[in-house]
């Protein structure tokens, strides 16, 4: 592989490069915009490094019975570390992958190829508008819906509402779980308007992050877990036990007092979610 390659992305403008990790052989980090995006393992795609993912992968790993295959959609690909992880730890898994960059899909499937045995069909096009387009037969059959979509180190406006959501979460069958990682800093207004967006999309929703994020002290992630079926409790501790630490874990009422009267984000609200200081993201050094 070359030093660094890149590649300036068409819709945004902005520049990706693939950077290999200093201290993993074998694993490499998307860079956009001068912000971490992914990081994945090729000689073991079940490692997990970043925080946030790693708390989508506990989830994951509680969905049906361990090992079994599921079907998935993943909105946003970034390296496509969660669709390697569902193939590696799920084999035989059926995955779907929307992606509006063309040439970061490009970039990433050369110069970080996919494992041969993984069935991941990638979709070219805006999240929102593909969702919509996606196969009759799959809508209310998907296991597992990922939402992680960035333009740079911004959500974009128009898959954080309400219309946006419903959408998106008709793609589940009874039971099927939805992730939606949402990036946020104090006062937590984006992030408190997303928990009360998604609960009005789905039946049940709870919240994974760091201590210190949730508690609203730091700019961090924060990882919603929505399904139309009433979440397993026990879920929880194993999710807290499983790290990575300090965690907490947020549902019911405690949830419902953290979104407060955060408003439902509607088409007509909707805003980008807030931009992370540059000095969060050191991409010349690990972040987790």
């Amino acid at each position: 592989m070359p030093e660094n390659p890149s590649v300036v992305l068409s819709e945004s403008g902005f520049t990706a490069s693939v950077e290999p990790d200093r201290f993993v052989p074998g694993a490499y980090q998307l860079v956009v915009d001068g912000t971490p995006q992914s990081h994945v393992n090729l000689d073991d795609p079940s490692q997990l490094f970043f925080e946030y993912v790693q708390r989508m992968g506990n989830v994951i790993d509680l969905i049906g019975e361990p090992g079994e295959p599921i079907t998935a959609v993943h909105l946003g690909a970034g390296a496509l570390t969660l669709p390697r992880y569902v193939a590696y730890t799920r084999p035989g898994s059926r995955q779907q992958v929307v992606e509006l960059e063309s040439k970061l899909v490009e970039m990433v499937r050369e110069e970080l190829p996919l494992p041969r045995y993984a069935q991941i069909r990638i979709r070219h096009g805006d999240a929102r508008e593909v969702v919509g387009k996606l196969p009759a037969g799959l809508r209310g059959e998907v296991d597992l819906l990922v939402i992680d979509i960035f333009s740079g180190a911004r959500t974009p406006a128009h898959v954080t509402s309400i219309e946006f959501y419903r959408s998106a979460v008709s793609l589940l069958k009874p039971g099927g779980i939805v992730l939606v990682n949402v990036a946020d800093g104090p006062p937590l207004a984006f992030a408190r308007s997303q928990v009360a967006t998604l609960g009005a999309a789905v039946e049940h929703v709870a919240a994974l992050a760091e201590t210190q994020v949730l508690k609203g002290r730091r700019f961090g992630n924060v990882v919603l877990v929505g399904s139309n079926t009433a979440l397993p409790m026990e879920w929880l501790p194993r999710l807290l036990a499983s790290g990575p630490h300090p965690a907490k874990a947020v549902a019911g009422s405690e949830l419902r007092a953290f979104a407060a009267s955060a408003p439902i984000v509607t088409d007509a609200t909707s805003v980008p979610s807030p931009p992370p200081a540059r000095s969060i993201f050191q991409t010349g050094n690990r972040r987790d």
